[in-house]
């Protein structure tokens, strides 16, 4: 059994633009984890199927208008490996044999499937969406990684990998190491209404929104429900704003917002004029950057070509040794 030390495997769904939310709660970790690890990031375009499988002719627009969003944001495929899901084939091979081993009731007490199912206003009563987490375990299991990046919430579903890898090292010998959880912090930014920020809400900023509908989208953001007039006192930790100021700002700017908010001197429209300044200066480079591949979608390929070539010579090893072990090697 021999497991890639330094190696991370994490994928995303491509299922519309990426918003601020996805920035820190995702994508800063992987910036991050890049420096110091081999990382393996895919497109998992399988994955958006399984709930959007009655609009696939969306899913291949939304696959390099992704790639763009992660190389906009600083993810660099010379530190990296970025592929696509759907061009590694040995993914559906491997996923195919995992689902022969694996108890449906296993499936069945995933803590997401009955929860997405009740938000989701259409049918789901599909084996590929109870079988998720089979394909989940494949495209991690399939490069031996020792870690894949997951929040506290998302442990289940790593633990339920880790028991599909010991049913088949049971059945076939010890060959998949069970990888372990690289727990990592996240922000969570609201949406501008409060809820989660969500491209079904409607509630969400994206990254590549321009400036002024970015400007037009802080000015209406809901702040603390509270204050109604200025002169009533607030709480920043009941404010929608005061989440995204925390990662913008210094801590003697906090302090003054702070003083203001509880002591009803200082606006919410102050707070967000600030808010709109500090999203822009962050914005825009990233923004520019995007605009490069917007300009030459043959880079966005080329990363593509370059990441399934190499996701594909690992997999296509791990299928001859997994094929060996199931004396399926005809």
């Amino acid at each position: 059994m021999i497991q890639a030390a330094n190696r991370i495997v994490s994928g995303m769904r491509p299922t519309g633009p990426l918003h601020l939310g996805h920035y820190f709660g995702v994508l800063l970790n992987w910036l991050q984890m890049q420096q110091e690890h081999e990382c393996f990031y895919f497109v998992a375009d399988w994955h958006a199927l399984t709930t959007s499988y009655d609009e696939p002719r969306k899913i291949k627009g939304f696959v390099p208008e992704l790639v763009k969003d992660w190389l906009a944001s600083g993810l660099d495929p010379e530190r990296c490996v970025i592929f696509q899901q759907s061009q590694i084939k040995e993914h559906a091979e491997l996923h195919l044999l995992l689902s022969m081993l694996t108890p449906v009731g296993w499936l069945e007490r995933n803590p997401t499937y009955k929860e997405v199912r009740e938000q989701m206003q259409k049918d789901l009563s599909t084996y590929g969406f109870l079988g998720y987490p089979v394909l989940m375990c494949t495209d991690i299991i399939m490069y031996k990684p020792k870690w894949v990046p997951v929040g506290q919430d998302q442990l289940p579903h790593l633990e339920l990998t880790r028991e599909i890898v010991r049913r088949f090292n049971h059945l076939y010998g010890d060959y998949f190491p069970e990888p372990e959880a690289k727990l990592t912090e996240s922000a969570k930014l609201p949406g501008l209404d409060g809820r989660k920020m969500s491209k079904s809400y409607g509630n969400a900023i994206y990254l590549k929104d321009p400036m002024d509908e970015i400007r037009s989208k802080v000015m209406s953001m809901l702040t603390d429900t509270k204050r109604m007039r200025l002169k009533d006192p607030g709480n920043p930790p009941d404010c929608n704003l005061y989440p995204y100021l925390q990662l913008f700002e210094k801590e003697d700017y906090l302090k003054e917002v702070w003083d203001g908010c509880i002591n009803a001197t200082r606006g919410c429209g102050d707070c967000k004029k600030r808010l709109a300044v500090s999203l822009a200066e962050f914005l825009e480079p990233l923004q520019a950057r995007r605009a490069e591949y917007d300009r030459n979608p043959d880079l966005v390929r080329d990363v593509l070509r370059q990441g399934d070539a190499k996701a594909r010579e690992i997999a296509q090893q791990t299928m001859a040794n997994v094929r060996t072990l199931l004396n399926f090697d005809f």
